[in-house]
């Protein structure tokens, strides 16, 4: 055992302490982060709009500060953009993180001197929390890959702006820079493909312990490995041992990762957003994402059937159930007050509180009152390729509310990796779990409204093809797993197998 991987199970045992301490007590910590914000805010000029002085309770909080998502931050985040300090939170961001929403433009997401280690601390917990569990901490000796957006900032009044990934690549700590990889002059590169290729050349020959980042792209820069040496990931890199993901569910690519790499390995689920780190997975054998409840943000949430009721009742964590679909709602030390994130999420235990993303509250199927969620057409997906011993490289769904003949249905556009011997088998085994998990599909079925799903299939790299074309290849960039709508739909229509 080296002095590193022992000085990491040293100081994973003391973290792990500290992550117990606040876990026991959820309630009083969520009041205490409660306070703390308000207190930050009352001299902001949103705070001084909105009477955040006066307030006393949680009450009072719901009373003076209505729901917003971005567009209800805009304006606030314009005058800072524009120079103004004091507007959202005390002093000025020290980044913004720009993303590419779908409905409202860029976005750009402040992130300040109090919301910034938070990031960083959950991102370090996570693999602690891992070493703590296992015991495993060899691949602390090896190279590490984090596949991320480009780390070359621009500015704008003194605040540096861009994505993500790109502003994290900062704050790696100075014990793991000789670790990390890529170099940053390849993290540099904005041209995905040849950002990846580049990256293949400088690890092909190192010791790689640990990888990161979205599955797909991972998934890229394996096959990749694979062609160029003929050999298995783990042949490649014999030490690999974890593999760190987040941002879209790993199970529908387990599969063809497992096929890559040539043995199972351990994975570690992260939860991380502009707006803040939410969760990560602290447990390898248990279902759920440990939801942060100290880390300068204070969670509300909705059920996702009542969100777009006149006035949904908001719940706060002591109040939540297991298996309900929550849209969640978010105030934190970066100057996000009560705004939507766009998430919906799903507590699997509240005992410690933990937590799977179940999809978009904007992205969703419903063109016929069914209101399918990603959770469910991941599961049926996941199902349908274990039982038929089938791989895909990535899948999307839409309705098809006008057919040529015959009635609706749902139409899932899927790029495979393996086929089904048998596609029929295969499309039946994913409609009856949809009917199984959804009793509104299965009405529409049975009441002749939808008739059984259809399986249209995308020619190889037809997915990164259309990203490609939208401008959003690579990076933490993704495609939505469902529309309720045919934009997208209509456009990969023209990435089909001939």
């Amino acid at each position: 055992m080296s002095i590193k991987s022992f000085a990491a199970k040293l100081v994973a045992k003391y973290t792990q302490r500290k992550i117990d301490a606040w876990v026991s007590r959820p309630i009083e910590i969520q009041q205490e982060v409660f306070k703390e914000l308000i207190s930050q805010a009352a001299n902001t000029e949103f705070g001084k709009e909105h009477g955040i002085s006066e307030i006393k309770t949680y009450e009072d909080y719901q009373n003076r500060v209505a729901i917003r998502d971005y567009e209800g931050v805009r304006p606030y985040v314009e005058k800072i953009l524009n120079g103004k300090t004091d507007v959202l939170w005390p002093g000025k961001p020290l980044y913004f993180a720009k993303t590419s929403g779908t409905t409202s433009g860029a976005k750009f997401i402040p992130l300040t001197k109090a919301s910034m280690p938070n990031h960083i601390d959950a991102a370090r917990n996570a693999i602690l929390s891992y070493i703590h569990e296992t015991g495993k901490a060899d691949f602390v000796d090896g190279k590490m890959i984090f596949l991320q957006g480009s780390p070359e900032l621009e500015e704008k009044n003194g605040i540096k702006f861009g994505r993500l990934s790109g502003i994290v690549a900062h704050f790696v700590p100075s014990y793991l820079q000789s670790n990390r990889m890529p170099s940053w002059e390849v993290n540099c590169i904005s041209d995905w493909d040849t950002k990846v290729n580049k990256i293949v050349e400088e690890t092909v020959v190192e010791n790689m312990t640990l990888i990161s980042g979205i599955p797909s792209w991972v998934q890229t820069y394996f096959e990749k490995l694979v062609k160029l040496k003929g050999k298995s990931i783990s042949e490649i890199f014999p030490n690999f041992e974890l593999f760190i993901y987040g941002g879209v569910n790993y199970e529908p690519y387990r599969a063809k990762f497992e096929e890559l790499i040539g043995k199972k390995i351990d994975s570690i689920e992260l939860y991380p957003s502009s707006e803040g780190f939410f969760a990560y997975q602290d447990k390898q054998n248990v279902h759920g994402m440990l939801l942060l409840l100290n880390a300068g943000i204070f969670y509300e949430f909705i059920k996702a059937d009542e969100f777009y009721n006149k006035n949904p009742r908001v719940y706060t964590i002591g109040e939540v159930k297991v298996d309900v679909n929550y849209v969640m709602i978010i105030s934190n030390n970066a100057g996000l007050w009560r705004y939507n994130v766009g998430d919906t999420i799903m507590f699997t235990s509240t005992k410690p509180y933990r937590v799977i993303v179940s999809g978009r509250i904007k992205h969703f199927t419903s063109a016929f009152g069914e209101h399918v969620i990603a959770k469910e057409v991941e599961q049926a997906m996941k199902i349908a390729c274990k039982q038929t011993n089938t791989q895909i490289t990535e899948f999307t769904v839409a309705p098809q509310v006008e057919p040529k003949e015959g009635l609706p249905y749902h139409e899932w556009f899927v790029e495979f990796e393996k086929k089904p011997k048998d596609m029929e088998a295969f499309t039946q085994i994913i409609d009856n779990e949809m009917r199984s998990q959804n009793i509104y599909y299965d009405d529409l079925i049975k009441g002749n409204i939808l008739r059984k799903l259809v399986v249209t299939a995308v020619a190889k790299d037809g997915f990164n093809e259309y990203m490609k074309s939208i401008g959003k290849l690579g990076g933490q960039n993704k495609l939505p797993r469902l529309s309720n709508d045919r934009k997208i739909a209509d456009k990969l229509n023209e990435y089909l197998e001939k």
